[in-house]
């Protein structure tokens, strides 16, 4: 059984974990999330523990810090350049741009390039823009959606906030047909501190978080696990596919 709930409003990929993202008009979707998205991060040199990645939790300014690609590059093009906030273009690889982060964070750090990414909890992530407009009428403020770093934001036809929640254990395709891309939705997206960054000045309001804490025990949006691959675009419609109807994950081999 599956019934349409929305279309896709905007597509969003994070070439550099906790920096800038990129807004697509289209991307690919394969067996490791979007095409590009999250494949490169800043390793805490001489940090040996489980997850050694500087994020914007401990250095806040990275999401000022702006991964820069080729007007000519593909958006599955991994970028050559970033920006910092003070509007100097660095090269990824180079001393300079790991000076720079080093110097704001207190300790040396150095790129890493994972081939399959570098995910928290899973290589998908969608919220529906209900669900954030809910989040600011409850925090008092008018939220930018970078703030919740989606990779798919969803414009639903029944405007219900937290609908992602009543996903869980369903998947979700894009596009119509049996063919079409789809994730299965594994878990509730629970938030940390970096939804109270404002995207563009890295200033905490702290209000954010607590309104999620408040209205849906601190999860806003969902996490999902690639099924079948393909091209996603803005504007597709969504379906919801009972778990019956889901498909299964690819296996390893």
């Amino acid at each position: 059984m599956f019934k349409e709930i929305g279309y896709v409003e905007a597509l969003f990929r994070y070439p550099v974990k906790s920096m800038a993202g990129q807004r697509l008009e289209s991307a690919e979707l394969g067996w490791h999330g979007i095409e590009g998205d999250r494949r490169l991060a800043l390793r805490r040199i001489g940090e040996h523990s489980g997850i050694p990645w500087l994020t914007a939790s401990r250095l806040p300014e990275l999401v000022l810090f702006t991964p820069v690609t080729s007007d000519n590059d593909s958006p599955a093009h991994l970028p050559s350049h970033i920006r910092t906030p003070e509007g100097n273009d660095l090269p990824v690889y180079g001393t300079e741009l790991a000076k720079e982060i080093e110097r704001r964070y207190g300790a040396p750090v150095e790129m890493t390039h994972l081939r399959n990414g570098i995910f928290d909890d899973a290589s998908i992530s969608v919220i529906a823009s209900e669900t954030v407009r809910e989040i600011g009428e409850l925090a008092g403020l008018s939220l930018d959606v970078r703030r919740f770093r989606p990779n798919v934001l969803v414009r639903l036809l029944e405007s219900v906030p937290f609908q992602e929640d009543r996903w869980m254990g369903n998947s979700l395709s894009f596009g119509p047909g049996n063919n079409a891309p789809a994730i299965a939705v594994t878990m509730h997206d629970i938030r940390c501190s970096m939804v109270n960054l404002d995207p563009d000045t890295a200033r905490p309001a702290s209000e954010i978080m607590k309104a999620i804490v408040r209205a849906n025990q601190n999860n806003a949006g969902i996490y999902g696990t690639v099924t079948r691959a393909g091209r996603i675009a803005v504007g597709q419609t969504i379906f919801l596919h009972s778990s019956t109807e889901a498909s299964e994950p690819a296996r390893s081999k």
